[in-house]
């Protein structure tokens, strides 16, 4: 194993910046628990003369990604672009047949396209790493593959899209009407540039199918997910609600019932006293009920610069140590597609 460890970055908007900024604040620390260096060699992102705040001089520069994740200098590539389908798939399809790692916080490509990028990571024996696509700063990945290895899941449960907890609890703490929060949050910037993205559902739907895949050893099936969003949620729904003890949260749902796999994203009651009734703001749930371990609940920042950055950089010393766990499911190459 070489001593160093190279990686480009494909993006440099807020997530990407973050892991420029870690890499330079905590290289010590990093090297200490990786066991080897980490250098950026190359990056790629749209504007080359934007200021970025940070010095990107050291650094070469490739204007197309796909030429990023040729680099014959790079070991892992990062993409950090979003987006379901090319540049970003192209990019990443190249980086893993040419052998290298790759590491994405793109949970609509893997919603999309996980399955066979999956494959192709197996095929040509390095790692898709994907922590940061799902909840931001909670380690949800990992806690499946890892901690909850040696448990059979019984039920994945939780609040996975900030913006909407946001939205909720505002209406709920203020008596604000859904339209007055939405142009505040959009405002603020918590929304995608696709409001519909958020409010409908969609980019929770991504997450739960991506968990779906790994608990339960399916083939992600982001279209057998039940989507309904927030759109419709009144402010009188809210206050009934409070009224008999409970609040509105987009909740996900994801398990195995006798028809098959349920999979669901749509707003609940839950108990006001319940531990995701109390989530209050921008933050992020997620509950595994696994046959031995029980409830296991995780709660964190789902998004913003430092706890999506720290997401990636987890994904990065984690392939510098060498640990190799499986992508989706059992493996790749052997899921089996349940009824949805």
């Amino acid at each position: 194993m070489s001593s160093i460890l190279k990686i480009g970055i494909a993006g440099l908007g807020t997530v990407g910046l973050g892991v420029l900024k870690i890499l330079s604040s905590h290289s010590e620390l990093i090297t200490s628990r990786s066991g080897r260096s980490i250098e950026l060699k190359a990056i790629s992102a749209r504007s080359k003369s934007k200021n970025r705040g940070v010095s990107l001089d050291d650094l070469a520069w490739e204007s197309n990604i796909i030429d990023l994740a040729k680099r014959s200098d790079i070991d892992v590539f990062i993409e950090l672009i979003g987006g379901d389908d090319d540049p970003a798939k192209e990019a990443v399809e190249t980086a893993l047949k040419s052998g290298k790692h790759v590491i994405t916080a793109n949970k609509a490509l893997l919603a999309k396209h996980g399955q066979e990028l999956a494959e192709l990571a197996e095929k040509n024996n390095v790692s898709l790493k994907f922590e940061a696509a799902v909840a931001g700063g909670i380690p949800a990945i990992k806690t499946l593959t890892e901690s909850l290895a040696g448990n059979k899941i019984n039920k994945i449960m939780g609040v996975m899209n900030g913006t909407c907890n946001y939205i909720l609890t505002r209406m709920e703490n203020s008596n604000l009407a859904y339209e007055t929060v939405f142009n505040e949050a959009q405002k603020l910037g918590y929304l995608e540039a696709d409001p519909t993205l958020d409010v409908g559902g969609i980019d929770a739907g991504h997450k739960l199918a991506i968990l779906t895949s790994i608990a339960f050893g399916t083939q992600i099936d982001f279209a057998a997910v039940d989507k309904q969003g927030i759109e419709l949620i009144s402010v009188q729904d809210i206050e009934q609600t409070r009224e008999m003890g409970y609040r509105i949260k987009l909740l996900g749902v994801s398990q195995i019932t006798d028809e098959g796999l349920e999979q669901r994203m749509q707003p609940c009651l839950v108990s006001a006293t319940s531990p995701i009734g109390q989530l209050e703001n921008a933050m992020n749930m997620i509950i595994f009920d696994g046959d031995n371990s029980g409830q296991v609940i995780l709660r964190g920042a789902g998004a913003g610069e430092g706890p999506t950055s720290s997401a990636v950089m987890s994904d990065i010393i984690d392939i510098a140590r060498g640990n190799k766990v499986p992508t989706f499911g059992q493996s790749a190459t052997s899921l089996i597609k349940m009824n949805p």
